[in-house]
């Protein structure tokens, strides 16, 4: 994978750890999370509710001015794929949602630690290689 791209740590929560970050990302049952978030300047975001704000924001400017509304509201309005992204957290590091190989790196080393110790079940490194990356359906483009 080359340095021209750049990267997105994601982790996945159980559904009570999920509701947590969701609604209260101080909470103490998260701490081992959030000192590590605050080593790296960073912060965990849920999937399901930046796909929310996304669908919410296109509704009120007009959904021809977004080109993932109609993938990102089908996602939203299905129950199964609500379920999968709900206890999915994308984490920004210094106010980005995508950063640098070396930020990645040390990110996830970090994040690696509290892997499968109750808190965080897995993570995964994604990047903005777009043969990484998968093509909008066509039934969902605009």
């Amino acid at each position: 994978m080359s340095d021209q791209w750049a990267y997105q740590i994601r982790i996945y929560l159980d559904d009570a750890h999920a509701e947590i970050a969701r609604s209260d990302p101080a909470d103490r049952r998260l701490k081992p999370l959030t000192d590590i978030l605050d080593r790296h300047q960073a912060k965990a975001v849920s999937q399901f509710d930046a796909f929310a704000k996304y669908v919410a924001e296109a509704e009120r400017q007009g959904p021809e001015n977004f080109p993932l509304y109609k993938w990102t509201k089908a996602t939203v309005d299905d129950p199964e794929k609500k379920r999968k992204h709900i206890g999915t957290f994308a984490l920004h590091a210094g106010g980005q949602e995508v950063y640098a190989k070396d930020v990645a790196d040390a990110l996830e080393a970090d994040v690696q630690g509290i892997v499968g110790g109750g808190l965080v079940l897995r993570l995964s490194r994604h990047d903005t290689n777009p043969a990484n990356n998968l093509p909008v359906p066509a039934e969902f483009r605009t």
